[in-house]
């Protein structure tokens, strides 16, 4: 098959590669907590802390917080640039997008609701009586669940490993990035650009398409 009729897979990480900003920073600074969660959260995108570990640290900051702060943080994110331009053009030949991340459902969904995704994989902030508890409901999307994300949804639409693009930008994404057949490291750490397939300074997300 010629590589132009190839269908292809794309799956991205959300928090500073399809979104600008990090969510777990920005709830943060509603709780008071921005400069410590703001230093954890770069050593774990840099490979220096557990993931899971750290963001079960940082989410703990957050108790307390009203559930309403969750729609405050939402209307301070953007897309990166080129990010739905991306989503479209994948849209336009029938080739699949997912989003997974090591942010929050309750942010994201809403956010990208409007765009043709195949599947959205991301944690849950657990909550009771109006306010967030500190702690994540249920498993938390670690490096292992997104190469896992991105095998199961090539199984499910068909796609073969090969012909599947990851995009991350932390050390949570490398697995994946490892995985794909073509793995992009964008506005990425050093030890992410350094185990890519391809690394794209930025700042438009829609710059893989040259690549493809």
């Amino acid at each position: 098959m010629s590589s132009a009729a190839r269908r292809r897979l794309l799956v991205m990480d959300v928090d500073s590669t399809f979104i600008t900003s990090e969510q777990i920073d920005l709830l943060a600074s509603y709780a008071g907590s921005q400069e410590k969660v703001a230093v954890i959260t770069e050593r774990a995108m840099q490979g220096e802390l557990d993931f899971e570990a750290s963001l079960r640290e940082r989410v703990a900051t957050l108790a307390g917080l009203p559930v309403e702060t969750i729609d405050a943080v939402r209307a301070q994110i953007s897309f990166t640039p080129g990010a739905a331009e991306l989503v479209a053009h994948f849209a336009e030949r029938d080739w699949p997008v997912g989003l997974v991340s090591g942010g929050f459902h309750e942010i994201i969904d809403p956010l990208v609701a409007d765009l043709p995704l195949a599947r959205v994989q991301a944690n849950r902030l657990e909550a009771a009586d109006g306010e967030l508890t500190g702690r994540v409901d249920g498993a938390i999307v670690g490096r292992a669940t997104k190469a896992r994300f991105l095998a199961e949804l090539a199984a499910a639409v068909g796609i073969p490993l090969e012909d599947t693009i990851a995009i991350g930008d932390g050390a949570n994404d490398l697995d994946m990035i490892a995985l794909a057949g073509l793995g992009v490291a964008f506005a990425a750490k050093p030890v992410v650009a350094a185990a890519a397939d391809l690394a794209l300074p930025g700042p438009r997300l829609d710059e893989v398409l040259a690549h493809l």
